[in-house]
């Protein structure tokens, strides 16, 4: 039988699922409605860059799956009848559109690979009421995703000598700020959504401690209750929670200590450990407190607003903002739907370091493409999914939705080595394996029955 792979998307989580398929012996489609690879980092702001001279111009249109009827599909047990990858004999017809010539080609493929992430697709808008959205009016309004895809000496040249407003509190948000701020001095105006909050990564301390060793770790998981746990981790987990709460507490006081939040009434309404459990964590570029002193970047708090004429209505100000700009740095929609035979979805929910986990992922795929392991039934596999959705509502609070694994990484990935038959214990001894840190180099070539990643591999490598 054939083993023809398509995947859609041709960001890191596709470029991961083409280069883990090809390692299998595989010759996947990449299909890319963008002229360059890089999804939405091709197109980011000024700190960061990704080039690359290939050409990709095929935009898909249409996508059936043909073969079993709609009896068969409900009567379905198993992804491919059996839990294979390719076990049945439905197959998927790709209609591809070449965005340069309009010409279009049809590919019949085994299995498609979805990665068009998370951030791809369409800009969040808020929807406001009739007569107070950007109908109204008069500068001009446009989204990060937009502003982004901007030639870096274009952007500033656009931003010079306009008073602007940021609508967002993400990173984008940020960052857009401080260019803003560069550009134009004095005239930039920032408003954010809500509450602004700080995050890092491994090599962040809190007072002297880093944050791996605080949440990246074994024994940091312990203090969550977790999808599928054991009677007695759940004991455990109710047990130690306190210890939660003052580790999200300790974090919590060397960043008031160390940022000027209350000065400028920054300070998040939720803890910090709620902000790991949404990946609602982001790294403040260096000098972005440095333009708020210096006036180029002005903070204003707000959880509603609308248009006006010449500018924004923010809730709870006297005076409205007279603006020439405004940028929503709001995010992307993303949708995906649970029970799609001969279907991967890569890309969808994230964490603290994408990469890092769209790479597991792609391994994963790629030992279930090549035939390492079988899904289990339908029935197990909603099971699971309603059980990651109750923790993240019980974590995330109103940011759930975002399907976010921060702060349980490693016991996502344990769950992903099973299935591929690789020991989840990626370090020698106890102690290390409890307390050290988990990163990318713990997870390198996974095999079935092998401790790939070990030291000894990486020395090899």
């Amino acid at each position: 039988m054939e083993k023809r792979v398509t995947i859609i998307g041709a960001g890191i989580s596709g470029l991961l699922a083409c280069k883990y398929s090809i390692a299998k012996g595989l010759k996947p489609i990449v299909l890319e409605a963008h002229s360059t690879i890089g999804g939405v980092w091709a197109q980011t702001l000024e700190c960061t860059k990704l080039q690359n001279v290939k050409e990709f111009n095929s935009k898909v249109t249409t996508i059936d799956y043909t073969g079993e009827s709609h009896v068969e599909m409900k009567g379905w047990d198993q992804w491919g009848g059996a839990g294979k990858a390719f076990g049945s004999e439905g197959k998927w017809k790709v209609l591809a559109e070449n965005t340069q010539d309009s010409l279009t080609e049809e590919y019949e493929v085994e299995f498609v690979a979805l990665c068009n992430g998370r951030f791809s697709g369409l800009s969040n808008i808020p929807e406001f009421p009739q007569d107070q959205g950007p109908e109204v009016f008069n500068g001009k309004v446009m989204h990060s995703v937009d502003y982004s895809a901007m030639d870096n000496a274009v952007a500033v040249e656009f931003l010079k000598g306009k008073r602007i407003a940021v609508i967002g509190s993400s990173k984008s948000a940020v960052d857009i700020a401080v260019e803003c701020a560069n550009a134009n001095g004095e005239k930039t105006f920032t408003y954010f959504t809500c509450i602004l909050s700080f995050g890092g990564n491994f090599n962040v301390y809190f007072w002297g401690v880093s944050l791996g060793v605080l949440y990246f770790n074994r024994f940091a998981e312990l203090l969550f209750h977790k999808p599928g746990e054991t009677f007695l981790l759940c004991v455990l987990a109710t047990l130690v929670s306190p210890l939660r709460w003052v580790i999200s507490k300790f974090v919590e006081s060397y960043l008031r200590w160390k940022l000027p939040l209350k000065m400028y009434g920054m300070i998040p309404k939720v803890s910090f450990f709620q902000k790991i459990a949404s990946c609602l964590i982001i790294m403040l570029p260096e000098i972005f407190y440095d333009k708020v002193r210096e006036g180029s970047i002005i903070l204003k708090e707000s959880q509603s607003f609308s248009f006006y004429k010449q500018g924004l209505i923010i809730d709870g100000e006297v005076e409205p903002l007279k603006t020439d700009l405004v940028i929503f740095a709001t995010g992307c929609r993303g949708r995906c739907h649970p029970r799609i035979p001969r279907l991967a979805i890569i890309g969808h929910s994230e964490s603290l370091g994408s990469l890092y986990t769209f790479e597991i992922r792609c391994q994963w795929l790629a030992h279930f493409l090549d035939g390492t392991f079988k899904l289990p039934s339908i029935k197990e596999m909603e099971k699971d999914i309603t059980m990651w959705e109750n923790y993240q509502k019980q974590y995330a609070g109103k940011s759930y939705q975002r399907s976010c694994i921060g702060a349980l990484h490693i016991w996502y990935n344990d769950q992903l080595c099973k299935d591929i038959g690789c020991n989840p214990r990626r370090k020698k001894g106890f102690f290390q394996d409890l307390f050290e840190p988990y990163g990318p180099t713990d997870y390198v070539q996974l095999q079935p029955e092998s401790r790939c990643g070990s030291k000894e591999t990486q020395k090899t490598e």
